[in-house]
């Protein structure tokens, strides 16, 4: 316990100001500016903002830069920071030092060192891009994202290919993508009369939310060590229904991580912005400032890597899982997406008077098109085992993609729908005579629906269904992907009009006539939505093996060609990779359950019933009334069977899968452990829980979710 009260007091020591040390470790624009000679930060910022490749000459002057700096720091190594297939981070360290014919050292850092690393490829996921034995890869410096100082290294964030060139991560689609929907937005900016901009940027915030137990606990929960999630565990008697720890206090311990948690972002330049009790006893959320889609990806894998190390430190584990907990909510997060030019115009802001703002509805028709058009496609980026526990469990989207407007906005859209233009709008309010001491508070031109997968939240669109544990690169580049499509389809149009705002109006019409079936502004949660859905013809794909069939279609393989975004032979590794990892968290988390089976819940289950089982003998011996005990023993003798059955039938389910899995195609073994494996898993869990519940606390041998979720 001293070492957590340590810990905790290591925050109260930082009394510098927080614009003081914000960012101090990150080799930003500023660092740059007051670092590199003019020149070559002018070239390097031409670079940076896509105006001309990087040169060789800029790169070496950059490096002895950003070495000096580094070392200024404490730094002994450097490290290309990359983002495999794996969905986390990777890094291999490199020391500077360089061997003087004297026996000493000198620390060095060369252009070529910084711009190409060359990691051992052969371990990483790669669809079939490459055999294991063709092992070179290649790491490529991505100067759009700054480089930064933590753990006495020098990370240099960059992109992963092949030795053939084939892409291996989740930066080079994403970087492609946002200049693909660059392209096509200023080409629509100048259709109506911008001159200016010669840059457009999609922006993103992501939510990040994530539960926290003691490391004591997680320690003594195989299943959580194995997979990330309970895979057995009974209710506590009080879950979330009081809705009491949702924006409740922060329990002390808490906050000191919390607090430790910003500080250590706030270094690394990531503007961890707010911070709460989630719905869920022991979750919580951490929500960062809007910043480029690249930065933000970037930065969401150090918020996930942050939030694990500072948890360490305080005797804590962070679940980033999905769905940790069966029961009460899982965790997501939640994409918050827009488009803004490099001279600071938001395009998806509607302005005061949205009815009058043409360019703003021709960029929202845009986006209404492109997610109706791919909406499974979109559905599949939020795709992962974790996820699917958690899609359609009222506590986070169904698996239905639709989108949310508002009712001011879904007003304007109908008379464009109907007409071709608007002839009027309901104005904003106040909320007023609240209590005489309150001011009146303006009222937002639309409510926020919390059920809706993709909603127009003012002047964003937040994308709800994003996996918690997942990158967020995924989800983004598609979206900006399908919109570059939907811009390059009604640019086409708007480029052939004389009159470019009696021509935009007639598109918009167009788009929302043939994609407003994708609008809807109700309750997502409800049933009645569901068959609603079905009418329509949106597609609901319940798991990840369903919704993976739309990334081989011809519609995506074009969208992602057409584009420059990923060759149709990238798309199928990354299927391939998708549902190998699907098979494989399915089979790792059944042979927890019979392993857990095996040495503890049944030998402990024996063991009780035993107890039971005499109880029942001496209270027949003494001419007592049993009926209690041994009602209590047939319940235990039941579940105890029926759970040492589904083990048994669950072992042999995995070894069949094994045996297959050499001779069937991935999709087949997907599918295997979907509609198999896991059903079986379902039922075993019932009948260890319903064990649970009757069980002496005391003998149980995993901590249950009282004492996971209350004890911290």
């Amino acid at each position: 316990m001293s070492e957590i009260i340590k810990d905790q007091e290591r925050n109260i020591t930082e009394t510098r100001k927080l614009n003081e040390y914000f960012g101090e470790n990150v080799f930003n624009d500023n660092t740059m500016r007051e670092r590199l000679p003019k020149a070559i930060y002018k070239s390097l910022r031409k670079t940076i903002e896509g105006f001309q490749p990087l040169q060789s000459d800029v790169a070496e002057v950059v490096a002895n830069a950003m070495k000096d700096w580094a070392i200024e720091k404490g730094a002994t190594h450097f490290s290309h920071w990359f983002q495999p297939m794996t969905g986390i981070t990777a890094e291999k360290h490199d020391a500077f030092i360089s061997p003087t014919p004297d026996g000493r050292v000198i620390m060095e850092f060369s252009g070529k060192e910084l711009i190409k690393g060359e990691p051992d490829a052969s371990s990483f996921p790669s669809g079939g891009l490459r055999v294991t034995f063709e092992a070179r890869g290649y790491t490529a410096w991505d100067c759009t994202s700054p480089a930064f100082f933590r753990d006495n290294t020098l990370y240099i964030p960059t992109a992963f290919y092949s030795y053939t060139g084939d892409v291996l991560d989740k930066k080079t689609p994403l970087l492609r993508s946002m200049d693909a929907l660059s392209t096509q937005a200023l080409r629509v900016l100048k259709l109506f009369g911008n001159t200016t901009s010669n840059r457009v940027n999609t922006t993103v915030g992501a939510e990040q939310e994530y539960f926290l137990i003691t490391k004591e606990n997680f320690r003594k929960r195989p299943d959580l060590v194995y997979t990330g999630r309970t895979v057995f565990g009974a209710p506590p008697p009080k879950g979330q229904e009081l809705d009491d720890h949702y924006f409740g206090t922060i329990k002390e311990r808490v906050m000191s991580f919390m607090s430790e948690l910003d500080i250590e972002l706030w270094k690394l330049g990531v503007s961890s912005k707010t911070k709460h009790n989630e719905v869920a006893p022991a979750q919580h959320e951490l929500a960062p400032i809007f910043t480029t889609s690249n930065i933000a990806t970037d930065h969401n894998q150090l918020i996930m890597d942050t939030l694990k190390k500072v948890a360490e430190r305080h005797g804590l584990v962070c679940l980033l899982h999905e769905k940790p907990f069966a029961g009460v909510n899982g965790s997501g997060k939640h994409n918050n997406w827009s488009m803004s030019t490099n001279d600071g115009e938001n395009l998806l802001e509607p302005s005061e008077t949205p009815h009058e703002n043409l360019q703003f509805l021709f960029f929202l028709a845009a986006v209404i098109k492109a997610v109706d058009e791919y909406a499974e496609l979109i559905r599949a980026t939020a795709a992962n085992p974790g996820n699917d526990h958690r899609l359609g469990a009222n506590e986070a989207p169904p698996a239905i993609i639709s989108i949310f407007v508002g009712e001011q906005l879904n007003e304007i859209l109908e008379q464009i729908e109907k007409s071709g233009s608007v002839s009027k709008v309901t104005e904003n309010t106040e909320i007023k005579d609240l209590i005489a001491i309150l001011p009146s508070l303006p009222k937002d031109a639309t409510d926020r629906n919390r059920t809706s997968p993709f909603a127009f939240t003012g002047n964003k669109f937040e994308f709800r269904m994003v996996p918690s544990s997942a990158s967020i690169a995924g989800p983004n580049f598609v979206l900006n992907t399908v919109v570059a499509e939907a811009l390059l389809q009604i640019g086409d149009e708007l480029a052939k009009e004389d009159n470019v705002d009696d021509g935009a109006f007639k598109i918009i019409q167009n788009v929302l006539k043939k994609h407003k079936r994708v609008i809807f502004n109700g309750n997502n949660y409800a049933d009645e939505w569901v068959a609603e859905a079905e009418k329509r013809g949106l597609s609901n794909l319940k798991s990840t093996v369903d919704a993976m069939g739309v990334m081989m279609d011809s519609s995506t393989i074009s969208v992602m060609e057409k584009h420059g975004v990923l060759k149709e032979t990238e798309l199928e590794s990354r299927l391939e990779i998708i549902l190998e990892n699907y098979a494989k968290t399915i089979r790792i988390e059944a042979l927890t359950m019979i392993s857990i089976c095996r040495t503890q819940i049944i030998p402990t289950v024996i063991d009780f019933a035993k107890g039971i089982s005499d109880a029942v003998i001496s209270a027949k011996a003494a001419g007592a009334d049993d009926s209690v005990q041994s009602s209590l023993l047939n319940d235990l003798t039941e579940n105890l069977k029926q759970a040492d059955a589904n083990t048994s039938k669950l072992e042999k389910a995995v070894a069949k899968g094994d045996a297959d899995e050499e001779n069937q195609p991935i999709l087949a073994s997907a599918t295997y452990y979907k509609d198999v494996v896991f059903p079986i898993m379902d039922e075993l869990r019932s009948h260890v829980d319903s064990l649970e519940k009757i069980v002496d606390t005391e003998k149980w041998p995993l901590p249950s979710y009282g004492e996971m979720m209350y004890n911290i």
